[in-house]
């Protein structure tokens, strides 16, 4: 075989990767469709988008957190979402406040004591932010339809299933692993 006919067949080959290549690649890309030929959005893994549980930009648990108050899979229009957004906007801590805390807790995890009127501090802080919760809850429940109300039920319900079969299997492990560890008898 001459050196020009196996530089073509090269060249043939890397052509035919690439353009197969490419069309794996923009159908892997594409939307969904259903039946009726209506375009679906690709829906993620759970948490996509995030750093890492704890590490994130996203909140404690990392991810994107659609389920505020069980509101993940509940259809929202447009004007619901956005007053959602303005009373979360209304009710945020201010930055002196978390700014605070986050010096306390800083100070706590170096290995520092606080005193107890920072403990108090905390404290007070912690029950604001968990009354300020439950009044935005309230705020939110109200703009739902009462369609949409009732899934938010659902959603609680079935997470706390979750959260009980969690547990459960939690203690299944630990079970395990406590009957399962070698004793040292040296």
């Amino acid at each position: 075989m001459s050196l020009k006919s196996k530089f073509f067949s090269s060249a043939v080959t890397l052509a035919f990767a690439v353009v197969a290549f490419g069309t794996f690649v923009t159908a892997q890309d594409a939307a969904k469709t259903t039946e009726d030929g209506q375009k679906v959005e690709k829906q993620g893994r759970r948490g996509d988008g995030h750093r890492g549980m704890r590490g994130g930009k996203m909140g404690r648990h990392g991810g994107k957190r659609g389920g505020m108050f069980g509101l993940r899979g509940i259809e929202l229009t447009d004007a619901q979402k956005e007053q959602i957004r303005a009373i979360r906007q209304a009710n945020k801590p201010s930055e002196s406040q978390m700014a605070e805390m986050k010096a306390m807790r800083d100070a706590r995890k170096a290995g520092g004591e606080i005193t107890d009127a920072q403990r108090q501090q905390m404290k007070a802080f912690r029950e604001q932010r968990r009354a300020n919760q439950e009044s935005v809850r309230a705020q939110v429940l109200a703009i739902l339809t009462p369609d949409q109300r009732t899934q938010v039920e659902a959603n609680k319900v079935e997470m706390e299933k979750r959260r009980q079969e969690y547990r459960e299997n939690r203690k299944e492990r630990k079970a395990n692993r406590d009957t399962t560890k070698p004793t040292d008898n040296n």
